[in-house]
């Protein structure tokens, strides 16, 4: 039978993907030199592949029991990756990806698509990737996809034929990449973000052949490449680069966006800017990251920015080769809602993921901040209920990589402030974690939200707009206003006993509920005392800690 793509092998593609970028990820990373030697292109394209096949999944899950049609898998597809897409490399495969959505999801009623459309897709996938770059360079992960798409237009039959020339041209591409690029030919390797390509493409050989993936090592046929990790000397190439990468996605109109590339041009390199119809991913190296950040908010709605240092070891340290870093003892990572929280965590030396309203993080990005923890232990905290398998999984893959790890189930940011304060790193690690998890234990905790429709709650029905008390996690107060309805929470939850309650205020809680709250506990219940923070934007209305 003829080998067509579909919904079913969009989704199997997705997941043989994330599994061969599993696999490949530290040889990936190892060989990673341009455009900067940060040894991140491994993990930032399982990151993005990551949250493209979280999107696929939960199109699928959404529409059960009937299945999606191809078109809403691969713009789910190429939208999940779009909104994860991380670094240089995931921000080009996801535009990739949206090339080929732009082709194959073009007609909403068609169940498949057959070898011509793939082809046709992947010659738009390669053209766009290429407008998306502002310099483009060869020897690079464009060049291997421009190769793929070369070779699929040569080849006539199903999809599993085109798919396989697919493969196989960016495989001949990527082995040549070591004499197209001078800094990949003095470290002896291939195009990292290339090779990352190939075993996307690899896997969607698998997905449409039954689940066989086609992979490649690093031992090219012209014998260029090795998997070494690449000294700092062997790849700089200009000590005067850009100290910053900025990330961010963007909610612009295609006028400001056009503006947007000529500003970030002058401001730094590595320019892509991907995406289209309102939602942008911008991806930029420069030295001044508060410029480009500015330059987004000038252009629209900037969110999800991430700003990262290039430190030691990477091409901008000064030609100099530096001893690995130490690792420290002992770390804690924390899932946060809010920069607030996020500020509060970090002080207490925590490494903190970013938890967004209806964006909970991935597995990845939390074994992403373990590895930047840079520990030998380390104690997890989820601070979500429903993070406690994304946790687990993290928490797993961190122990194959030799780090000990510690999940403490917390269920709430406030159980989180709790551990950190008894946190001791010079105890025992054992003993640690057991204080640690009895203080979080310890401490019951409340939420106050806005209800978005009428519903039916354990405390009755609600209405769209009021005010919704829930304590560990069940609504048991509903109320029309703010200040008042937190009033009843607290004084149920400390009618149990209490000697300590944490306040921490969301943007948008009243100026004043901070100080009422206070007054309250400090008039109605003796002997009580009481922490107030901001959790800044993203982080809930109100939260609340009883200890």
């Amino acid at each position: 039978m003829p080998q067509n793509l579909d919904a079913v092998a969009v989704r199997a593609w997705c997941g043989l993907a994330l599994d061969a970028l599993g696999g490949a990820r530290e040889e990936i990373d190892a060989i990673n030199v341009y455009p900067v030697a940060d040894g991140d292109t491994g993990t930032n394209l399982y990151l993005t592949v990551e949250s493209a096949s979280q999107a696929v999944d939960a199109v699928f899950t959404g529409l059960e029991p009937t299945r999606p049609t191809l078109a809403e898998a691969v713009r789910a597809m190429a939208h999940g990756a779009l909104i994860g897409a991380r670094g240089n490399s995931g921000t080009i495969l996801s535009q990739l990806l949206r090339g080929m959505a732009q082709v194959i999801g073009a007609d909403r009623d068609t169940d498949h698509a057959d070898g011509r459309d793939l082809a046709l897709a992947l010659r738009r996938a390669a053209e766009s990737a290429y407008q998306a770059v502002a310099h483009p360079v060869e020897g690079t992960v464009l060049t291997v996809a421009a190769a793929a798409a070369d070779a699929a237009a040569g080849s006539d039959g199903d999809c599993g034929v085109v798919a396989r020339a697919a493969y196989d041209g960016a495989c001949r591409a990527l082995d040549a990449t070591p004499g197209q690029l001078a800094v990949l030919g003095r470290a002896g390797v291939v195009d990292a973000g290339g090779r990352g390509l190939v075993a996307v493409l690899g896997a969607l050989v698998g997905a449409l052949s039954g689940g066989t993936v086609l992979l490649k090592t690093t031992s090219g046929a012209g014998g260029h490449a090795r998997v070494e990790p690449v000294e700092c000397q062997d790849a700089s190439t200009d000590v005067s680069a850009p100290a910053f990468e900025v990330i961010y996605l963007l909610e612009a109109d295609d006028t400001a966006v056009a503006r947007l590339r000529t500003r970030l041009d002058g401001l730094g390199d590595s320019l892509v800017v991907v995406g289209g119809d309102g939602l942008w991913n911008v991806h930029v190296h420069v030295d001044d990251a508060g410029a480009a950040v500015e330059a987004g908010v000038e252009a629209g709605r900037p969110h999800r920015i991430r700003i990262t240092h290039f430190g030691v070891g990477d091409a901008h340290t000064a030609g100099v080769a530096l001893p690995p870093r130490e690792r420290t003892q002992r770390a804690i990572v924390a899932v946060v809602p809010g920069e607030g929280l996020a500020g509060l965590y970090s002080e207490a030396g925590a490494t903190t993921v970013p938890a967004r309203p209806g964006e909970p993080p991935a597995s990845g990005e939390l074994v992403e901040a373990i590895r930047r923890a840079h520990a030998r232990e380390v104690v997890l905290l989820p601070n979500d209920a429903e993070l406690r398998h994304t946790a687990a999984a993290a928490a797993e893959q961190a122990r194959t990589e030799g780090v000990r790890v510690a999940l403490i189930p917390t269920r709430s940011a406030v159980q989180g402030i709790a551990a950190l304060a008894v946190h001791e790193p010079d105890r025992r690690f054992d003993e640690d974690v057991v204080a640690m998890t009895s203080a979080a234990g310890a401490t019951r905790y409340a939420e106050l939200a806005i209800a978005e429709r009428q519903s039916w709650t354990m405390a009755g029905i609600c209405q769209a707009g009021d005010v919704l008390g829930l304590i560990d996690g069940d609504v048991a107060v509903i109320g029309e206003e703010t200040t008042h309805t937190a009033r009843s929470v607290l004084d149920r939850m400390l009618a149990a006993g209490g000697e300590m309650v944490t306040l921490v205020l969301g943007d948008d809680a009243p100026d004043s509920l901070g100080d009422e709250l206070e007054k309250h506990v400090r008039e109605a219940h003796l002997a009580v005392d009481t922490v107030v923070y901001r959790g800044g934007r993203q982080s809930a209305l109100l939260l609340i800690g009883v200890e």
